[in-house]
């Protein structure tokens, strides 16, 4: 019999079969969400542990999408709006749009919804899209006034201490969505970083809103993305993401006479050309500002 049972906030499967036990997560929050997707999950679980899974075929493509979207539906709405039409325009074998920021987003969608599968034992081939999906490169960094609407204006006053101390101390959301206490110092936090583990140095800023945190945050991704942007269209800040605040952090010390060396030492890129690749525009638009 399939219990479930939560684990840090999120809903987990779990089925024992013959003294085996396999225990999945549900990625999710939402008890009702959890409830709705959990026959997939336990009949996925069941053909493993019964060996009635091997050689069986992979679903169809359209199944697939069904049940990625059933799955997902702790999503906002505009995204769950933009994946299905994305997904659905796929299936009707409608080309890529033609802008190369939007193609990067349907190829993103596409082939996440191919891995998910794969992840969940569905398929045994996923047939991505190939090409980039990074799209073009954002030059988007927040103005003073546009910090301080923030500051002052985020109501869950846990999730504005978050968004202060990701920008004062210029860290990726993944390196502080979930923190532990044995890994904060005096005057620093020791993440795993994308080049690896590294040290986030924490300003007098940084230190007051960690101390002052009785529980450290424990966010997911999606939750830390949606969030966000709900928050800022809120107040009508436009065309913002949480990323952003990390390279408004960036441009701010190189604009304060810092130098990029430094600069790419606290933003823990792997190295110096990378941090002048993300803000030669950025530091050209601000000469071309000064400079009447």
């Amino acid at each position: 019999m399939a219990s479930l049972y939560k684990n840090r906030d999120v809903w987990y499967i779990t089925i024992c079969y013959q003294n085996t036990r396999i225990s999945r997560s549900l990625r999710t929050k939402d008890k009702k969400v959890a409830i709705e997707i959990k026959p997939y999950f336990e009949s996925q679980i069941i053909r493993e542990l019964t060996g009635l899974d091997n050689g069986s075929k992979d679903i169809s493509f359209r199944e697939l999408v069904s049940r990625y979207l059933s799955a997902n539906k702790h999503l906002s709405k505009n995204t769950i709006i933009l994946y299905t039409n994305v997904l659905r325009r796929h299936l009707d074998n409608n080309p890529l749009p033609t802008n190369i920021t939007s193609t990067a987003i349907h190829t993103r969608v596409i082939n996440t919804c191919w891995n998910w599968g794969l992840k969940n034992n569905l398929i045994k081939k996923a047939h991505k899209l190939p090409g980039d999906t990074k799209g073009e490169a954002r030059d988007r960094v927040y103005t003073q006034a546009e910090l301080n609407l923030m500051f002052d204006n985020i109501k869950d006053s846990s999730f504005n201490n978050f968004v202060r101390f990701a920008y004062y101390t210029g860290a990726r959301s993944g390196e502080i969505r979930s923190i532990s206490r044995e890994n904060v110092l005096a005057d620093s936090l020791v993440v795993k970083g994308k080049t690896g583990r590294r040290m986030i140095k924490l300003n007098t800023q940084a230190q007051e809103i960690i101390k002052k945190q009785d529980s450290l945050w424990n966010y997911t991704r999606d939750y830390v993305s949606h969030k966000f942007k709900k928050e800022i269209r809120r107040l009508g800040i436009r065309n913002g993401r949480f990323h952003d605040l990390r390279r408004t952090f960036g441009l701010n010390l190189i604009k304060q006479g810092m130098s990029i060396y430094k600069v790419s030492k606290l933003l823990g890129h792997k190295s110096v050309k990378t941090t002048e690749q993300h803000y030669a525009l950025l530091l050209n638009v601000e000469i071309e500002d000064f400079v009447l």
